[in-house]
């Protein structure tokens, strides 16, 4: 989902200054961060254009090719498709549910070492810490960059294994359905 330009303009991110300052304003890199997951919703979960594509091949293919005479066949998958979407769905739904749990934990505990990290900013910004205290704040943020690096390749890697899982159980929910389609 892209934001379109009437929308940008009307949001209050971007409707004035004072919306800035606003407490709940939100900064650029949440808008990205805002954006990519509009985009990764779209990509994975939006089918509409993919389903509309099907429908009006499907269409054309039953009218003006095939006729009524795969009338048979069409029944005999359609009871096919139920009694396999009994099972497979809510298998699906628990393996989407158990990956979408290990990134929003993740994202809490990455949002929970940034918050540590702006107080711990503000108290030395406050007590004037010395040139020592700043170098001691470098370091600190060089570490939590290299941790963030480790983790973003955690999550990767995580990510990479999930879509793996996805595609096999894919791969087999197609095969079982041709299996069920060639009876």
């Amino acid at each position: 989902m892209s934001t379109s330009p009437s929308r940008a303009a009307s949001s209050p991110v971007t409707a004035s200054p004072r919306a800035r300052d606003n407490v709940y304003s939100v900064t650029p890199a949440a808008q990205l961060i805002i954006k990519d997951v509009g985009e990764i919703h779209s990509r994975l979960l939006d089918h509409r254009p993919v389903i509309h594509g099907e429908t009006r091949y499907f269409i054309k293919e039953f009218e003006e090719k095939r006729g009524f005479r795969e009338l048979r066949v069409l029944e005999n998958v359609k009871n096919s498709i139920s009694e396999t979407s009994d099972p497979v769905l809510p298998k699906c739904m628990d393996t989407m549910q158990d990956q979408l749990g290990l990134v929003l934990k993740t994202l809490e505990t990455a949002s929970h070492t940034i918050r540590r990290l702006q107080q711990q900013e503000q108290e030395h910004a406050k007590s004037g810490a010395e040139k020592a205290g700043h170098e001691k704040l470098c370091a600190k943020w060089e570490a939590f960059l290299k941790e963030q690096e480790q983790r973003r390749l955690e999550v990767d890697e995580e990510q990479r294994k999930a879509v793996q899982r996805l595609r096999e159980q894919y791969v087999e929910i197609n095969r079982e359905l041709s299996k069920m389609a060639s009876f």
